[in-house]
Protein backbone atom coordinates (compact mmCIF):
# COMPACT_ATOMS: atom_id res chain seq x y z
CA UNK A 1 0.00 0.00 0.00
CA UNK A 2 1.12 3.21 -0.84
CA UNK A 3 2.70 5.38 2.01
CA UNK A 4 3.34 8.75 -0.10
CA UNK A 5 3.73 11.34 0.77
CA UNK A 6 0.58 13.36 -0.78
CA UNK A 7 0.40 17.20 -0.22
CA UNK A 8 -3.24 19.14 -0.23
CA UNK A 9 -3.24 22.65 -1.04
CA UNK A 10 -6.00 24.91 0.06
CA UNK A 11 -6.27 27.88 -2.82
CA UNK A 12 -6.65 31.34 -1.92
CA UNK A 13 -6.30 34.94 -3.54
CA UNK A 14 -2.78 36.68 -3.72
CA UNK A 15 -3.13 38.21 0.15
CA UNK A 16 -3.93 34.84 1.40
CA UNK A 17 -2.35 32.19 -0.43
CA UNK A 18 -2.05 28.95 -0.11
CA UNK A 19 -2.66 26.68 3.04
CA UNK A 20 -0.51 22.83 2.40
CA UNK A 21 -0.67 20.11 4.35
CA UNK A 22 1.73 16.91 3.61
CA UNK A 23 0.86 13.33 4.78
CA UNK A 24 2.74 10.64 5.23
CA UNK A 25 1.23 7.13 6.17
CA UNK A 26 -1.25 8.21 8.80
CA UNK A 27 0.34 11.06 9.74
CA UNK A 28 0.12 14.99 9.46
CA UNK A 29 4.20 15.87 8.78
CA UNK A 30 3.82 19.29 7.68
CA UNK A 31 1.09 22.42 7.49
CA UNK A 32 2.21 25.56 6.35
CA UNK A 33 0.13 28.93 5.28
CA UNK A 34 0.77 31.93 3.25
CA UNK A 35 2.59 30.26 0.93
CA UNK A 36 3.34 31.11 -2.30
CA UNK A 37 3.35 29.40 -5.73
CA UNK A 38 6.80 29.30 -5.79
CA UNK A 39 7.07 28.22 -2.26
CA UNK A 40 4.80 25.22 -3.36
CA UNK A 41 6.51 24.15 -5.79
CA UNK A 42 9.78 24.16 -4.06
CA UNK A 43 7.78 21.75 -1.12
CA UNK A 44 7.04 19.16 -4.41
CA UNK A 45 10.30 19.19 -5.18
CA UNK A 46 11.50 18.58 -1.91
CA UNK A 47 9.36 16.80 -0.15
CA UNK A 48 8.46 14.48 -3.45
CA UNK A 49 4.60 13.63 -2.70
CA UNK A 50 3.92 10.93 -5.34
CA UNK A 51 -0.03 13.03 -5.21
CA UNK A 52 -0.75 16.73 -4.78
CA UNK A 53 -4.01 17.79 -4.65
CA UNK A 54 -5.56 21.24 -5.32
CA UNK A 55 -8.76 22.62 -4.11
CA UNK A 56 -9.40 24.82 -7.01
CA UNK A 57 -10.94 24.02 -10.37
CA UNK A 58 -8.40 22.92 -12.79
CA UNK A 59 -10.35 24.29 -16.10
CA UNK A 60 -13.53 26.91 -16.33
CA UNK A 61 -16.81 26.17 -17.64
CA UNK A 62 -16.96 26.59 -21.65
CA UNK A 63 -17.28 29.60 -23.31
CA UNK A 64 -21.18 30.87 -22.47
CA UNK A 65 -21.80 28.37 -19.68
CA UNK A 66 -22.45 28.81 -16.07
CA UNK A 67 -20.55 25.96 -14.56
CA UNK A 68 -18.70 23.06 -15.77
CA UNK A 69 -20.89 19.61 -16.37
CA UNK A 70 -18.76 17.95 -13.79
CA UNK A 71 -19.84 20.29 -10.73
CA UNK A 72 -23.76 20.34 -12.09
CA UNK A 73 -22.96 16.05 -11.21
CA UNK A 74 -21.14 16.65 -7.97
CA UNK A 75 -24.07 18.82 -6.85
CA UNK A 76 -26.64 16.49 -7.83
CA UNK A 77 -24.86 13.50 -5.77
CA UNK A 78 -22.70 14.92 -3.16
CA UNK A 79 -22.86 18.32 -1.97
CA UNK A 80 -23.56 21.92 -3.47
CA UNK A 81 -20.46 23.63 -5.17
CA UNK A 82 -19.88 27.24 -6.08
CA UNK A 83 -20.09 27.36 -10.21
CA UNK A 84 -16.89 27.74 -12.11
CA UNK A 85 -17.42 30.48 -14.52
CA UNK A 86 -16.06 30.72 -18.45
CA UNK A 87 -12.34 32.15 -18.60
CA UNK A 88 -13.93 35.91 -19.38
CA UNK A 89 -15.47 36.29 -16.25
CA UNK A 90 -12.42 35.41 -14.21
CA UNK A 91 -10.65 38.87 -15.28
CA UNK A 92 -11.07 42.03 -13.29
CA UNK A 93 -13.63 40.06 -10.68
CA UNK A 94 -11.87 39.93 -7.64
CA UNK A 95 -14.35 37.02 -5.72
CA UNK A 96 -12.60 34.52 -8.95
CA UNK A 97 -9.01 35.61 -7.43
CA UNK A 98 -8.55 32.42 -5.74
CA UNK A 99 -9.32 30.63 -9.04
CA UNK A 100 -6.80 32.36 -11.22
CA UNK A 101 -4.23 31.61 -8.85
CA UNK A 102 -5.03 28.50 -8.28
CA UNK A 103 -4.78 27.80 -12.36
CA UNK A 104 -0.59 29.66 -11.95
CA UNK A 105 0.01 26.92 -9.26
CA UNK A 106 -1.30 24.04 -11.72
CA UNK A 107 0.63 25.66 -14.45
CA UNK A 108 3.58 25.79 -12.18
CA UNK A 109 3.07 22.46 -11.27
CA UNK A 110 2.98 21.14 -15.19
CA UNK A 111 5.69 19.23 -16.04
CA UNK A 112 6.92 18.36 -12.17
CA UNK A 113 7.46 14.70 -11.57
CA UNK A 114 3.97 14.60 -9.58
CA UNK A 115 0.52 14.09 -10.22
CA UNK A 116 -1.84 16.69 -9.67
CA UNK A 117 -5.07 16.39 -9.56
CA UNK A 118 -8.18 18.55 -8.36
CA UNK A 119 -10.01 18.20 -5.31
CA UNK A 120 -12.93 19.53 -3.66
CA UNK A 121 -12.72 19.40 0.51
CA UNK A 122 -16.10 19.81 1.14
CA UNK A 123 -17.12 17.03 -1.06
CA UNK A 124 -14.35 14.94 0.65
CA UNK A 125 -15.73 15.70 4.37
CA UNK A 126 -19.27 15.38 3.11
CA UNK A 127 -17.68 11.81 1.96
CA UNK A 128 -16.23 11.00 4.89
CA UNK A 129 -18.63 12.46 7.81
CA UNK A 130 -22.05 12.97 5.78
CA UNK A 131 -24.06 16.08 5.19
CA UNK A 132 -23.75 19.35 7.49
CA UNK A 133 -27.40 18.78 8.58
CA UNK A 134 -27.44 22.52 10.10
CA UNK A 135 -23.88 22.00 11.93
CA UNK A 136 -21.37 24.93 11.29
CA UNK A 137 -18.77 24.02 8.49
CA UNK A 138 -16.06 24.66 11.44
CA UNK A 139 -17.84 22.41 14.07
CA UNK A 140 -18.77 19.61 11.07
CA UNK A 141 -14.64 19.87 9.17
CA UNK A 142 -13.06 19.47 12.99
CA UNK A 143 -15.35 16.32 13.40
CA UNK A 144 -14.55 15.07 10.25
CA UNK A 145 -10.95 15.48 10.76
CA UNK A 146 -10.65 14.44 13.92
CA UNK A 147 -12.59 10.78 12.85
CA UNK A 148 -9.93 10.32 10.05
CA UNK A 149 -7.52 9.53 12.72
CA UNK A 150 -4.12 11.03 11.60
CA UNK A 151 -1.44 11.44 13.66
CA UNK A 152 0.56 14.88 13.98
CA UNK A 153 -2.43 17.01 14.23
CA UNK A 154 -2.21 20.49 15.73
CA UNK A 155 -3.98 21.68 18.65
CA UNK A 156 -5.84 23.71 17.27
CA UNK A 157 -6.66 24.65 12.83
CA UNK A 158 -8.78 26.99 11.00
CA UNK A 159 -10.86 25.91 8.16
CA UNK A 160 -7.68 26.45 5.67
CA UNK A 161 -5.74 24.16 7.04
CA UNK A 162 -8.38 21.67 7.42
CA UNK A 163 -9.52 22.35 3.91
CA UNK A 164 -5.52 21.62 2.67
CA UNK A 165 -5.36 18.52 5.34
CA UNK A 166 -8.43 17.25 3.37
CA UNK A 167 -6.77 17.63 -0.07
CA UNK A 168 -3.83 15.63 1.37
CA UNK A 169 -5.99 12.79 2.19
CA UNK A 170 -7.80 12.86 -0.35
CA UNK A 171 -4.45 12.72 -2.78
CA UNK A 172 -3.91 9.59 -0.67
CA UNK A 173 -7.38 8.10 -1.01
CA UNK A 174 -6.47 8.75 -5.03
CA UNK A 175 -3.38 6.63 -4.58
CA UNK A 176 -4.78 3.94 -3.36
CA UNK A 177 -7.81 3.82 -5.76
CA UNK A 178 -10.54 5.19 -3.46
CA UNK A 179 -11.77 7.49 -5.20
CA UNK A 180 -14.92 8.66 -7.92
CA UNK A 181 -14.18 10.71 -10.97
CA UNK A 182 -16.77 13.89 -11.52
CA UNK A 183 -14.51 15.19 -14.45
CA UNK A 184 -11.68 16.82 -13.03
CA UNK A 185 -12.81 16.48 -9.74
CA UNK A 186 -11.85 13.23 -7.62
CA UNK A 187 -14.47 12.78 -4.44
CA UNK A 188 -13.29 9.76 -2.11
CA UNK A 189 -15.57 7.10 -1.91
Amino acid sequence: MPVGPWLGVDVGGKRKAFDVALVEGQQLVGLKSRQSVDDVVRLVLEAEPTVVAVDSPRSCAPDGATHRPCEKELHSRVCGIRWTPSRDKLRGNPYYEWIVEGRRLYEALQGRPVTVIECFPTASWTRWRGARNGRSRAEWSREALDALGLDGLPASTNQDNRDAIAAAVTARDYERARCERFGEIIVPL
